[in-house]
């Protein structure tokens, strides 16, 4: 058990990488526009990530590492960053493959939107003295604000797909936060979050996973339609 994390790691990354050769799906030519997304989201998760471990406002279980650290993060967690995220992306680009017209309509996804907006607002408000609502929640609407005006189409088949999302997140996550096993790989200082629990996942972490997804999905949308328009032109050049 003192690799679990890493496991976890591995084996959420495996099949959506071995899939991505499939040959209707082919996610491996946008590995060029997914990785340098991937890494963008980091820049500024991975800091984030460091200030709340140094401040303990959660922490890891050394007896589910293998004891590698960078910075003060175990190497798993910056596995996390990539993992999870590619197989969440390779998830979106699948179902949409089989359900390509799986989506909601215009109205409907800026009225979700702006509710998820009121509602994060509301909260950052009643929880204002503690750090991850404010930054998880205030990050959240930044982004919503940002998508729903440049990318709404692409909100349209997130709000479906990250539904998806959310099965393999509850068995992920609820194992790192202590389900089924002795005790949790990841904790968390109470008084800095809601203190709502979904079983042993704090609330906060499915908005967290929405927007780890979601930023890089929308950079590497954005690099690909640039890449499209500027082999075009080439091309009638």
């Amino acid at each position: 058990m003192d690799s679990l994390y890493l496991w976890l790691n591995l084996g959420s990354l495996s099949i959506p990488f071995l899939y991505s050769f499939h040959p209707k799906l082919k996610l491996y030519k946008k590995w060029k526009f997914i990785f340098p997304s991937i890494i963008i989201m980091m820049l500024f998760f991975i800091p984030w990530d460091i200030v709340f471990t140094a401040n303990g406002y959660w922490g890891f279980n050394p007896d589910y590492l293998t004891g590698i650290y960078l910075v003060n993060l175990p190497i798993e967690e910056w596995m996390f960053f990539v993992c999870i995220p590619y197989a969440c992306i390779f998830t979106h680009y699948a179902l949409l493959h089989y359900f390509p017209n799986w989506k909601l309509s215009e109205n409907l996804t800026s009225a979700i939107t702006f509710i998820l907006i009121a509602l994060f607002f509301l909260l950052i408000v009643l929880f204002y003295d503690r750090w991850y609502p404010v930054i998880n929640f205030g990050y959240a609407v930044l982004l919503l604000l940002l998508v729903l005006h440049y990318r709404k189409d692409l909100l349209q088949q997130f709000y479906l797909t990250f539904l998806v999302m959310l099965i393999p997140f509850f068995i992920v996550n609820g194992i790192l936060t202590g389900s089924f096993i002795e005790e949790q790989v990841v904790w968390y200082d109470n008084t800095q979050n809601m203190g709502i629990r979904m079983v042993t996942i704090p609330l906060e972490d499915s908005v967290y996973a929405m927007t780890m997804i979601l930023t890089p999905l929308v950079l590497l949308e954005y690099f690909d339609s640039k890449f499209s328009k500027s082999t075009s032109k080439l091309s009638k050049s």
